[in-house]
């Protein structure tokens, strides 16, 4: 999936994969594991797993790489701590196993929602 501000604000580069992982609502391992599925476009055997999911991040389309940006992912960090470890833990043994290929980056950001009540 391509997405034109990232693709603008990481220099689009001709066959980058550039997608982003939305985990607004997630808040277990089988939700997380569908939205990696749906997010990322893994494959149909994709077995919804921690290693099946170490396994497909290493084979994300993209010639020139792929860039994933993990957006809304604090509520699932906070629901399931241990869990979140280890997807941090899968995601960056895949980002160490392919250096220059794949990159993962966390939006520190609230979600798209607005305080009422708040600035702007």
């Amino acid at each position: 999936m391509r997405n034109g501000p990232l693709a603008a604000l990481f220099g689009a580069t001709p066959g980058r994969n550039i997608t982003v992982l939305d985990l607004h609502g997630v808040t277990d391992k089988q939700t997380f594991m569908e939205r990696c599925a749906a997010g990322l476009g893994l494959p149909a055997w994709f077995g919804r797993n921690w290693d099946a999911l170490a396994d497909c991040l290493t084979d994300l389309p993209g010639e020139e790489g792929t860039l994933v940006l993990v957006r809304r992912w604090q509520e699932y960090a906070a629901a399931q701590p241990g869990e979140w470890r280890l997807a941090q833990e899968v995601f960056g043994h895949a980002v160490d196993t392919m250096p220059g290929q794949l990159a993962v980056l966390l939006d520190l950001g609230g979600s798209d929602e607005r305080v009422s009540g708040g600035p702007g």
